[in-house]
């Protein structure tokens, strides 16, 4: 079984930043992809960013050059940097980890964390 912790939601102004980290944690061979993913309300789960194992990043184009994602591969971590923040990134944030684990290729969730963005 394998466990994602979140951490690092909360309010922000606009124009502020947060920092988001998820670290996973069990039975995990190696990693797949590590990433995030956002649902605000009455809107659909959509990808903000994504790392494979070999680094290269994927980033939803209402995130670029203001998010970053980054990676821990030793502590199975994953980051995402948020900056210039807008109203409209007002969402619950999940980590989501692709691993390879000892019943095969398995996707992971994150319980998820509120990011609110407002004056």
């Amino acid at each position: 079984q394998v466990q994602l912790v979140e951490s690092g939601g909360g309010l922000v102004q606009p124009g502020g930043s947060l920092r988001l980290s998820c670290a996973a944690s069990g039975r995990i061979f190696s990693i797949i992809a590590m990433g995030w993913y956002r649902q605000a309300p009455g809107k659909e789960r959509e990808l903000v960013a994504v790392i494979v194992s070999g680094g290269n990043t994927k980033y939803a184009d209402f995130v670029k050059g203001r998010f970053t994602v980054s990676r821990d591969n030793v502590n199975h971590m994953v980051y995402l940097q948020m900056n210039s923040l807008k109203p409209e990134d007002t969402a619950v944030y999940y980590c989501n980890v692709a691993a390879n684990t000892i019943s095969g290729a398995r996707t992971y969730w994150g319980q998820g964390t509120q990011v609110t963005v407002s004056s």
